[in-house]
């Protein structure tokens, strides 16, 4: 067929190997050691629609999320440095800091628990890197200097006018791409506002935060015009855990050798199977078109990121030359090797179902926190007094309201539930949303009730409608007495 590639690599030196060599060859990496930089081929086919549809999806996610807020909180915010956290709306504190450790938890779990079952599908379809990648930098440099043949061309050619016109202005959009990506990671730290605010102001106003945007912005341009793959194969920790955590049953990306071998060329009118060939026709598009320059027929591999771009030219060979789709597929190694059909095996229900606990967890993690958080505690160094037969204790309250509504609180004592409180102030406190109040209190018990010279108490904290929002343990002071 004239219009199926034969494989072409640039190895370190420029030279270009056979296709014998790239298939024993490992990855990105030569046998001697040094980088092979990959020309993919640009996919076509229904999963690339997907994927690209996908894609776009995520990234007005993540160019829109800054600027959307719920009851006037970001809808997603991680300011470390003021310690302001974000999520969905609510407000997070470095007292919650234990729910979101449990979900940091729990998302691990989902996706051991994912991997386990469903392989790295996360990788081809919503890892960041793949989706900034090929969505945006490849198709960039495809429109600046086109498709593989034409780049593997302009990287051969001597540094002319047409080579410096076109890296110049590819690596021009790539800084400019990184420097914009840069700065919406900024908004997810510090709000959209105060990154207008900076940019407004300039950088000799904001030195340090010039000088750390430009450091990401290099680590990002260094990401996507120079590392790209080495990212997933030699950084990435998850393609690593990934190679413990499959096993026959889970979803991947797979050659169907058994229908595919033994591969050999296409000849037009050939009964391939009464001449003891399979449906592979060795013509390389499944590796051309390998984002991370693998040959799936060598089995899977770490380096797969299980981005379709094989299946579907695979399937648009198939379909030219007259043979059933799907010699790459989803599949699972036990059913490439039974040659059985995909059933929903009740191993996946079982993982599906476990996913969506984890899921409802993690929901019930980010809502289930009280609506404040109340501490009263004594001034240091202070102690009691007696008057009037009443032994007092004085306390120091914060309150914080961890809702988006502003409160109005009052206090009780609920064990004893017969103590008596005297505010500094008015007994009904303003809490405004996403505020600290602080305040004093005395809390006094008749003297005769008191047998103990430090005794536990429990205050609770209610709002208007008398409903009990918080309460904390604390100890009241009195007079030492001997217990006979």
């Amino acid at each position: 067929m004239s219009d199926i590639e034969e494989i072409e690599v640039r190895g370190g030196q420029g030279q270009v190997l056979d296709p014998e060599t790239y298939r024993d060859s490992i990855g990105t990496m030569e046998q001697s050691g040094k980088r092979r930089w990959v020309f993919p081929r640009k996919p076509k086919g229904k999963y690339t629609n997907y994927r690209n549809i996908v894609s776009y999806l995520l990234l007005i996610i993540y160019f829109s999320l800054p600027f959307i807020k719920i009851n006037g909180n970001p809808l997603l915010l991680f300011n470390v440095i003021d310690r302001e956290f974000f999520i969905f709306g609510q407000p997070f504190y470095p007292q919650d800091f234990f729910i979101l450790t449990l979900g940091a938890i729990a998302s691990l779990i989902f996706i051991i628990v994912f991997t386990i079952a469903f392989g790295r599908i996360f990788c081809g379809w919503i890892c960041p890197q793949t989706i900034f990648m090929e969505s945006i930098f490849r198709k960039i440099e495809y429109l600046i200097e086109g498709d593989r043949n034409k780049q593997m061309k302009l990287d051969r050619q001597e540094w002319n006018s047409e080579k410096i016109w076109k890296r110049s202005l590819k690596w021009t959009v790539y800084i400019i791409i990184s420097l914009v990506i840069t700065h919406f990671m900024f908004m997810y730290i510090v709000g959209y506002e105060e990154v207008f605010k900076i940019i407004g102001e300039g950088p000799f106003a904001h030195p340090t935060n010039f000088i750390v945007m430009i450091l990401l912005t290099a680590a990002f341009y260094f990401v996507f015009a120079w590392f790209r793959e080495q990212v997933c194969t030699l950084v990435c920790p998850y393609g690593r855990l990934q190679g413990v955590l499959i096993d026959k049953d889970t979803i991947n990306v797979f050659y169907d050798f058994k229908r595919g071998e033994n591969r050999s060329k296409w000849r037009k009118g050939e009964d391939r199977k009464a001449a003891g060939k399979g449906d592979c026709i060795d013509c390389h598009q499944c590796v051309v078109v390998c984002p991370t320059g693998i040959d799936i027929r060598d089995g899977q591999q770490l380096e797969c990121i299980n981005c379709t771009a094989c299946i579907d030219a695979c399937d648009e060979v198939m379909e030219k030359v007259g043979l059933p789709k799907g010699l790459i597929r989803y599949a699972s190694e036990n059913e490439i090797e039974k040659q059985t059909q995909f059933k929903f095996t009740g191993r996946m229900k079982g993982f599906a179902l476990f996913l969506f606990l984890l899921v409802g967890f993690l929901g019930y993690l980010l809502y289930s926190r009280g609506e404040m958080e109340a501490k009263f505690i004594k001034p240091a160094g202070s102690t009691f007094f007696v008057k009037e037969g009443k032994i007092t204790n004085t306390y120091n309250y914060t309150f914080l309201n961890k809702t988006n509504d502003k409160k109005i609180v009052t206090i009780k004592v609920i064990d004893p539930a017969h103590g008596e409180i005297t505010y500094s102030a008015s007994s009904k406190i303003q809490v405004d949303r996403d505020k600290i109040s602080k305040g004093t209190i005395n809390i006094s018990f008749p003297e005769d009730e008191m047998k103990l010279s430090k005794q536990n108490i429990t205050i609770g904290v209610y709002d208007m409608k008398g409903k009990l929002i918080d309460s904390y343990q604390t100890y009241f002071e009195g007079p030492f007495k001997l217990q006979f």
